[in-house]
């Protein structure tokens, strides 16, 4: 801790910094005025200041602050942050636990890590360490695993705010996958923050127990979870998945972070593969391949993300959409021409007449040479009121046979293969919900090796999102599409899409 000692209006000053909306609501301020940063003979002496992706971190706090500030019913803040190595985890968590303890006064907070010796020998030590630089030191006290306000400040605080601390303070709370009901009891309405270090080894029972704390209608309740990537199942990977509706998620990538030294991370790309379960781990900050019954690989996608659009007017424009009712599912409307998606379109919570008109709508606006529907489930309902309205659309059944049947067993693995096949020169928006949906789902070979693809509902049962987008993508490759154009003599010729086996308009 530091020794600096306070005179009584030195104190008063620093404490209404401290309190100020300006540094209290807003963690980076918090942190660029508590710390020495750049200051000669500190261990800061050669930093500026946060790195760019600690900062947006410290900022999301700030935006989810002032978006709850004036409302009745206040949100929790969810994030999770997944990263390849080295990139300053520990230092981040460090400070958001300790802009928490000193300026939401009475609060609790909670860190937790994968194993005991992680939460004791680099968690609990990087908060201590920062700890010590801070300005404020001198208002708390360090024991093993706990730190709490010292006992002037809490005499200060009961006489003059008139305020309770009881559970005021920090916690490094060890956990049981046996026993995770020992892990509950935590419930304050001035706040409470829960950090999970290394979250992706942290068992589901946890997780599960931890979301009961936040029963409070409070404006400061924060639950952030930062991790390697190493677990393709379990609740930190289904965060960037199947509940990623709940949660604001951020992946970063080791070398683009300032400081960092590429070389280490190169390395480990030129030794194990770019495609490997390390490099996606140790520096993407990405999930590890599923493996050998992946359908669709993440670098395919993401290879496909980083293209740049071909822009060909001369390709015809196809619309897949899956539609849904109500429910978790969304319906989505893929626009493609050619190797571009222009434009993917959700809509949730509607009804069959809504979704038909949030078809038309894009029709209209896009004027497609075909529209492909799935028409499985409430899907019916929607091709025949589009054909009543005589629009050109055509119904897809997912279970119908494929035109291949010795390669794939029906005709959703038909259409995803075509679809995985234009994924490897084609251009698409770099979405990270689009990039769940295409690289979820599992092959599933019969006993004669035909290709089928998991279903929805098995998915689902594994805790992974329907991937209604990809989809609606897939259906742009149910049948071929001719598009029309004319040349300057007004001769009219037919331009086909590659792999096209037709040249006549294809009826509904």
């Amino acid at each position: 801790m530091q020794n600096t000692i306070y005179s009584a209006e030195d104190e008063q000053e620093l404490m209404a910094r401290l309190w100020s909306p300006a540094i209290k609501d807003n963690p980076l301020a918090f942190v660029l005025y508590t710390f020495p940063w750049g200051q000669p003979g500190t261990p800061l002496e050669h930093f500026s200041g946060p790195r760019k992706w600690q900062r947006e971190v410290l900022q999301s706090i700030a935006d989810h602050i002032r978006t709850n500030k004036g409302k009745v019913d206040f949100d929790t803040l969810r994030h999770a942050v997944s990263s390849g190595r080295g990139i300053g985890k520990s230092a981040l968590v460090s400070w958001i636990v300790i802009w928490m303890l000193s300026t939401r006064i009475g609060s609790t907070t909670i860190v937790s890590a994968n194993s005991e010796s992680q939460l004791r020998s680099i968690t609990w030590a990087e908060i201590t360490k920062w700890l010590a630089m801070s300005l404020n030191s001198h208002w708390f006290e360090v024991s093993a695993t706990r730190v709490m306000p010292a006992k002037w400040l809490t005499e200060l605080v009961e006489r003059d705010l008139k305020k309770g601390t009881r559970y005021w303070g920090v916690e490094g709370r060890l956990w049981s996958e046996e026993n995770p009901d020992a892990y509950a009891g935590v419930h304050n309405f001035d706040g409470v923050m829960v950090i999970f270090d290394e979250a992706s080894g942290i068992a589901d029972a946890i997780w599960a127990v931890t979301a009961g704390f936040f029963t409070e209608n409070t404006p400061n309740r924060f639950w952030l979870a930062f991790s390697n990537p190493r677990r393709n199942s379990g609740y930190f990977y289904e965060t960037f998945h199947s509940k990623r509706d709940f949660w604001v998620t951020k992946t970063v990538d080791a070398r683009t972070v300032e400081g960092t030294d590429k070389q280490v991370y190169q390395q480990i790309i030129d030794e194990y593969g770019p495609d490997s379960s390390q490099a996606h781990v140790e520096v993407y900050g990405e999930f590890p391949n599923a493996g050998d019954d992946q359908f669709i690989s993440n670098m395919v996608v993401d290879d496909a993300m980083k293209r740049p659009q071909y822009k060909d007017p001369s390709a015809p424009v196809v619309i897949g959409v899956d539609p849904a009712r109500f429910g978790a599912d969304a319906t989505v409307i893929a626009v493609r021409q050619g190797r571009d998606i222009t434009r993917i379109i959700r809509h949730r919570g509607d009804d069959t007449m809504t979704v038909v008109g949030h078809i038309i709508e894009a029709i209209e606006e896009f004027k497609p040479a075909m529209v492909f529907i799935d028409e499985g489930g409430l899907g019916a309902g929607v091709v025949d009121r589009l054909k009543e309205q005589r629009y050109k659309i055509k119904g897809v059944n997912f279970g119908w046979k494929s035109s291949n049947p010795a390669m794939y067993g029906n005709k959703r693995a038909e259409i995803w293969g075509k679809m995985r096949d234009w994924l490897k020169s084609a251009s698409i928006p770099s979405d990270r919900f689009l990039k769940t949906d295409l690289i979820s789902p599992m092959m599933k070979p019969d006993s004669k090796g035909a290709i089928f693809l998991e279903s929805k509902k098995d998915m689902k049962a594994r805790g992974v999102a329907s991937p209604d987008a990809a989809d609606a993508i897939a259906l742009t490759f149910a049948y071929p599409v001719a598009s029309r154009e004319y040349n300057p003599r007004t001769e009219r010729r037919v331009v086909m899409e590659r792999g096209a086996i037709a040249s006549s308009w294809m009826g509904s």
